[in-house]
């Protein structure tokens, strides 16, 4: 398949089988990934596959604090609320998610149950908490190099049959996640990906987010 195929038949996979993924395909997919651009090549990124108890404990912590009311503790600045055509994609999407899950909108236990599902990395088998150095703070540029990393781990993992989503609800508490992937006080966690086998049937699986034109978001200059 050519890559331009391959790259639009990619979509996020919100159900996931329970069969665990081997530590030998975890490696295929991020000697593949690996190879992301990434600044003067200083590969400024951490990995921390996650799995079995550990991961079983991070869900219940994020599922207990959420439903305590705590405050979303990120180890970086980061803006809660899109404005203008970037929130109208963001709708977009959860009207999609919605419609294949049959939540309605005055359904408050099926959103509440389906909000809980991203804090609990949508019970997939694998996480992948990426992370980069304290030292590297205002970190923009090697907030780039984590983006491209985790677009190679999905591109080289939807090519071996594995499902992920890039899953920022995981690490909305941070402090949770660092206590039990055992992650250095010298790292900020950045993002989490969850992977696994798709479930078949899964509703959500199907639905393939939209993109918008490119007349919105490219402009050319000096071309003739």
């Amino acid at each position: 398949m050519d890559f331009s195929t391959f790259a639009r038949s990619r979509k996020s996979t919100r159900g996931f089988k329970p069969d665990p993924i081997p530590v030998s395909v975890i490696e295929e997919i991020i000697e593949t990934a690996k190879w992301a651009p990434s600044s003067y090549n200083t590969q400024t990124w951490h990995i921390h596959a996650v799995a079995g108890d550990v991961l079983d404990k991070i869900r219940e912590g994020n599922t207990k604090n959420t439903l305590a009311g705590k405050p979303h503790v990120r180890d970086f600045p980061y803006k809660e609320e899109y404005e203008a055509g970037h929130r109208q994609n963001q709708i977009d999407v959860a009207v999609q998610l919605f419609e294949a899950m049959d939540i309605k909108r005055d359904d408050k236990e099926k959103r509440m149950d389906w909000m809980l599902r991203g804090f609990r990395q949508f019970d997939a088998p694998v996480s992948l908490v990426l992370t980069y150095d304290k030292y590297l703070d205002p970190a923009a540029i090697t907030h780039f190099g984590l983006g491209s990393l985790a677009y190679g781990i999905v591109l080289a993992a939807w090519e071996r049959g594995v499902g992920c989503v890039i899953n920022g609800q995981g690490i909305m508490q941070s402090d949770v996640v660092r206590k039990h992937a055992n992650i250095p006080d010298d790292q900020n966690i950045m993002i989490c990906i969850a992977m696994g086998y798709p479930a078949d049937g899964f509703p959500a699986n199907d639905v393939r987010s939209t993109r918008a034109d490119n007349s919105t978001f490219l402009s050319y200059v000096g071309f003739d």
